[in-house]
């Protein structure tokens, strides 16, 4: 009877240990149908094309388009779905001649990041008339323009972009199209411009609860602003190379948020629209940035994948939740100044498929599916 009791004790523990070591291989697979990633991706593109463009105060196609364009582009790569890049090409076309007023001035930090769109698409297709088109959106972003404020020259001759302003939404806006500048150009210049720009913010506005405020001005550590610095940071690790001395930095300022966010999970395994404030209502804009930036770091290496993958895979889940029958997520704060009352962010209204939304979910999608 020992025997047999000692025998289906190791039997269990065998199973248990064989099948909690599937389980931590399988975080990022097996979905159910309505979160599965291609299908998500595919629904969210396709909403994407039948969309109307989005304009920043009728002075060209809005940054948020642009990243929700961006996104099923990097979908389409990763998929090889060449029909889809077919159709996000042919929307670009137009902006090469009916369409050319819509291109967005190099006068603003969150114009200039349409420039990672093109350089984009010059490294799938060759085209050099990306390259031309968006090379100058990076390049922008450090030339000073004669009309500059004092406090953009200030900023410039300390060696970081007359664009900069210290809001945490920037942190995304300058890496991307700095970013994508490097990888088409190998000219290590780009990337150390965004490195430096980073740590710049990082010693300026985060916190020793991993966080960030809207600005320095701004006390209140809202989801989607923060949501900005998280993804930024994930696109600048993608890219920097081990050797870069900003690199060690940058990645501490991540693990730090990283490891913080796990404090204010809610209880649909999301982020609030107020990070640290409980009453505040969940906000899924913000919560897929985060969601994509600790699939990343899962998947990188630089997270602990048994501590953080069962976090990014219920956040996921709870994402395609809030997705809903017309393919947009739903909960979305709408796009949002920075303002010095609490009230102001609570009070934001919520709406379905705004772009600041759609574009998450599409980072998340390809994520996902990136081997």
């Amino acid at each position: 009877m020992k025997k047999n009791y000692r025998f289906i004790c190791v039997l269990f523990v065998t199973v248990f240990l064989a099948t909690n070591s599937v389980a931590s291989q399988d975080y990022f697979d097996n979905f159910p149908v309505n979160a599965d990633p291609k299908s998500v991706g595919d629904k969210l593109s396709k909403r994407f094309l039948e969309s109307k463009h989005q304009l920043y105060f009728d002075k060209g196609i809005h940054y948020a388009e642009v990243c929700t364009w961006y996104g099923a582009l990097r979908f389409a790569e990763l998929t090889d779905d060449q029909a889809l890049i077919k159709q996000l090409r042919n929307r670009f076309e137009l902006l090469f001649h009916i369409e050319k007023d819509l291109l967005p001035p190099p006068i603003h930090v969150d114009q200039n990041m349409f420039g990672c769109l093109p350089l984009r698409l010059y490294g799938i297709t060759g085209d050099k008339r990306y390259l031309d088109l968006g090379l100058p959106y990076a390049d922008t972003q450090w030339i000073l323009p004669a009309n500059a404020r004092e406090e953009e020259r200030k900023w410039h001759e300390k060696g970081y972009s007359w664009q900069t302003r210290l809001w945490i939404d920037d942190m995304y806006m300058i890496t991307i199209v700095q970013s994508e500048a490097y990888t088409i150009t190998g000219n290590a210049e780009y990337m150390n411009r965004a490195a430096k720009e980073m740590v710049l913010y990082l010693d300026e506005l985060q916190h020793a609860n991993g966080l960030f405020y809207h600005a320095p001005d701004v006390p209140f550590y809202w989801g989607r602003g923060d949501g900005w610095m998280a993804v930024g940071m994930t696109e600048l690790l993608f890219n920097l190379p081990e050797s870069d001395p900003n690199r060690e930095r940058i990645l501490k300022g991540y693990l730090l948020m990283m490891n913080n966010l796990k404090k204010y999970i809610n209880r649909d395994g999301l982020w609030n629209q107020l990070i640290d404030d409980p009453e505040s209502w969940t906000e899924t804009s913000g919560s897929a940035m985060f969601t994509y930036a600790m699939i990343a770091g899962v998947k990188n290496g630089w997270l602990d994948e048994g501590e953080f993958a069962p976090v990014a895979r219920r956040a996921w889940l709870s994402l395609c939740n809030y997705i809903n029958d017309d393919n947009d997520l739903t909960e979305v704060c709408i796009g949002t100044g920075k303002k010095n009352s609490k009230q102001y962010y609570l009070d934001r209204p919520r709406i379905a498929g705004d772009f600041h939304g759609q574009a998450p979910v599409l980072w998340c999608a390809y994520a996902l599916l990136d081997k």
